[in-house]
């Protein structure tokens, strides 16, 4: 078995400078401050552990139940119209957080999928969420209030779509 190197990028330098920034301001404050901040770290970890490992383990499967020849024609250049309306559509009934998201959506752009279906996905997940919706938003704001922005966050995710198509194609070059 061959063992790859992780490259490192840019934002794991970012992190790991927060990281440090952070456990620095809190020794400075009190000694005991960096290891409280690990318990609770821990405590997050434990509370959210298992659908971290689910979102991985279901972007693995998408890996390999569905071909990088099927992403790259659902999701893919060659029809890209389509691809972001596949992933607006998606993004509007997946369930999950961003636990699950994430790895799905770093699964995709790995095989294959371009930045506008994924960006679609991204945002009608991130905009739209029909739990919150009726859990949350309605009861405490009204339904006026929550229609005014559900309107929106459906629509939207396709325009932002092919602007973030058209962004990711500029910053690239």
């Amino acid at each position: 078995m061959k063992r790859t190197r992780r490259k490192l990028d840019a934002s794991l330098y970012i992190l790991l400078g927060l990281v440090a920034i952070g456990l620095v301001v809190a020794f400075q404050r009190d000694p005991h401050l960096p290891l409280a901040g690990i318990a609770a770290s821990g405590r997050l970890l434990r509370g959210v552990w298992i659908e971290i490992a689910l979102g991985f383990v279901l972007a693995g499967l998408l890996e390999v139940l569905l071909p990088a020849q099927a992403m790259a024609q659902w999701l893919g250049r060659e029809n890209l119209g389509r691809g972001i309306l596949v992933g607006w559509g998606v993004g509007l009934i997946l369930p999950g957080g961003p636990y699950m998201l994430f790895p799905i959506a770093a699964n995709l752009v790995r095989t294959g999928a371009e930045p506008g279906p994924v960006i679609a996905l991204l945002t009608a997940k991130t905009l739209v969420s029909p739990i919150r919706m009726l859990t949350y938003e309605a009861p405490l704001l009204g339904w006026p209030l929550t229609l005014a922005r559900l309107i929106p966050g459906v629509l939207l995710p396709p325009v932002l779509g092919y602007v973030g198509q058209w962004l990711f194609g500029l910053f690239k070059r």
